[in-house]
């Protein structure tokens, strides 16, 4: 390939080639063996074979599948601190829900500067791993209240920068858990500063979408549904509705929710929503994990049929709801039932290959059945059902006139093994590191595994060190405030010079 301008784009039609092609007919993907892709500024021209027009550059990439991108709709945009809760339980005992002796006192954990590199670095990663559309999330365990206009306003930087496409929204909430003096669970709500957060992340939809970035738009995305008020989620599914943009509303992901809104109100998370009207195709809903009518809740209830016919997406996350031995049950059934059912990753790595993967595993185990789930239902729903959770036709396809967002993955080395079918030997031994190059919007933000301007040890070195300081402060944070020894366990003992 000739060596690409700074603007990462070609000017002209571009042909690619590879010996699998992941093309979309007749709403639904195939795969053309040897075949071509072209496109010419951010749109595709043609998929299929023998191409007949002429073009201004052709690139081979030979034993490769060409895809469309990723959609992540819970994209990790933060330094995942999952780790700290992986082998160091309870959650209350452990700083990841506030004591009120710090809930009283609460502070940003982050400086400004910290706030935009971690979105910057988070960018990078999802590009490397094939995500070409992501709606980040990040913890809010970790702020003073919600997040602001400045970090996000960074994170559309970032994104022009790198060449991501993301729809951004600061996350606000009317409340939050904390544990009480006596080790107890519960709850502050100061609804008035909540809608003071929620007026200003509508102020940056608003701006956001004005601007009509073709890389970057809006969402908006309450926090947690047992940290937000009725009123809040009111606003905010008006709000919604008037600019028409997604939802994100983490709900159905855990016990202390389920029992939340359950005993306040008499119903499940989703009926209460329902109860509320706010439930809509706009509607993006991690994780989905507590369900009622599934083998998880006990407790008959209408979830599914609401959820089917409210037209709202499950957000689909397997791996972080492993770690925390959760899991919706099942992909199958919701998805043999109509439920619309999204990915997101939502943790460290990135990695959407192996995320696909697990979902692809556990499914199975759930189900009982080798066969109840198949590669291409969890390749569909990081593609097609993510591009239609957005309700964007051009998006997670590869087909005239769709969004040239195509990643490249590497099938020919050794580690990949012997292929029958592409999409299910990926999903068998493929991962995130086989990606080796990425188009998004027709512009090459990657390519051979580099992204310009990014140096990953460099970032990775800054990383580290942004997180050795965020946990040191951790005792100020945990419960009883035991020091960091006490806090976080080792696997083996530590042996110190």
């Amino acid at each position: 390939m000739t060596t690409l301008p700074a603007s990462g784009r070609i000017d002209g039609p571009v042909l690619l080639t590879a010996r699998w092609v992941v093309g979309h007919r007749e709403g639904r993907h195939v795969i053309f063996d040897d075949g071509i892709v072209v496109f010419e500024g951010d749109k595709v021209v043609f998929v299929g074979h023998d191409y007949p027009g002429e073009v201004a550059e052709r690139i081979d990439y030979g034993n490769a599948i060409l895809s469309p991108g990723f959609i992540d709709l819970d994209a990790l945009s933060d330094l995942d601190t999952t780790v700290l809760a992986f082998d160091n339980q309870p959650s209350w005992k452990k700083g990841r829900v506030w004591p009120k002796s710090y809930m009283d006192r609460a502070y940003e954990m982050y400086t400004q500067q910290e706030l935009g590199f971690q979105k910057r670095y988070a960018f990078a990663q999802l590009i490397r791993n094939g995500v070409t559309t992501a709606l980040p999330i990040a913890s809010l365990f970790y702020r003073e209240w919600g997040e602001t206009d400045a970090e996000f306003s960074a994170a559309a930087d970032a994104a022009h920068e790198l060449g991501l496409r993301v729809y951004l929204g600061p996350a606000y909430r009317t409340g939050n858990s904390y544990v009480d003096e006596n080790g107890k669970i519960a709850f502050h709500y100061d609804e008035e500063r909540g809608f003071q957060s929620f007026a200003a992340s509508l102020a940056f939809a608003e701006r956001i979408e004005a601007e009509a970035s073709p890389l970057v738009r809006a969402m908006l995305a309450p926090d947690r549904i047992e940290t937000c008020t009725p009123e809040l989620l009111r606003r905010t599914a008006d709000a919604g509705r008037d600019l028409d943009i997604p939802i994100r509303q983490h709900c159905c992901q855990s016990e202390l929710e389920f029992d939340r809104i359950t005993s306040a109100y008499g119903m499940t998370p989703l009926e209460w929503l329902e109860s509320l009207g706010v439930l809509n195709e706009r509607m993006l809903l991690p994780h989905g994990e507590l369900v009622a009518g599934t083998r998880n809740v006990d407790r008959a209830g209408r979830d599914l049929d609401i959820l089917k016919n409210a037209g709202a997406t499950l957000v689909h996350c397997p791996i972080v709801s492993a770690r925390h031995a959760g899991f919706m049950d099942s992909f199958s059934k919701f998805r043999d039932m109509g439920v619309r059912i999204g990915l997101g990753t939502d943790t460290w790595p990135s990695d959407f290959i192996q995320n696909m993967q697990v979902g692809i595993l556990l499914s199975r185990v759930m189900d009982g059945s080798i066969d109840s789930v198949r590669s291409e239902h969890y390749f569909d729903a990081g593609t097609i059902s993510g591009a239609d959770a957005l309700r964007r036709p051009d998006l997670g396809r590869l087909q005239a006139g769709a969004k040239a967002d195509v990643i490249v993955i590497d099938m020919g080395h050794d580690r990949i093994g012997h292929v029958i079918d592409p999409i299910q030997t990926l999903m068998m031994s493929g991962s995130g590191r086989d990606v080796t190059n990425v188009i998004i919007d027709g512009r090459f933000v990657m390519v051979d595994g580099k992204i310009p301007g990014f140096d990953a040890r460099a970032e990775q070195e800054r990383a580290q060190r942004q997180f050795d300081g965020l946990v040191a402060r951790y005792p100020e944070r945990t419960y009883g405030h035991p020091p960091v020894e006490e806090i976080f366990s080792t696997s083996y003992p530590r042996v110190r010079r």
